[in-house]
């Protein structure tokens, strides 16, 4: 079980998944950063000095975060935004896939083809 294991996490696509969540992890820092550093004071100046990420909507003794909320919405849509961008380079860089192979005969074809040599065989001889 163990070797199973083994073997397991030293496929290609293990490690590459391991790669991606590390690079997705820091790529969400850098997102975070520019949503809450760059964007959020840009809406802050747009919407008369309104700081997202302190806004906050209270029902009764209930305090809602709906600034943290539509904060990260907007990091949502920037990562989805940059991943449509990263996959839409790479399918275009990628070449075309060859066409497949044209089709054999199958084997009804290749069983009436052996039948009809072995008429024409018969059919030659006295």
């Amino acid at each position: 079980m163990i070797k199973e294991f083994q073997k397991f996490l030293m496929r290609g696509n293990v490690i590459d998944l391991a790669v991606g969540v590390i690079i997705g992890a820091a790529f969400s820092g850098i997102v975070t950063s520019l949503v809450e550093d760059i964007i959020g004071p840009i809406i802050g100046l747009l919407t008369g000095g309104v700081n997202l990420a302190g806004q906050t909507t209270s029902i009764g003794p209930a305090v809602f975060g709906t600034g943290n909320f539509v904060q990260a919405i907007i990091n949502f849509l920037i990562i989805g935004f940059v991943l449509f961008l990263i996959v839409r380079a790479v399918n275009r860089m990628m070449p075309a896939p060859p066409p497949p192979p044209p089709a054999g005969p199958t084997t009804e074809e290749q069983m009436l083809v052996e039948l009809k040599k072995l008429n024409e065989n018969l059919s030659r001889k006295p």
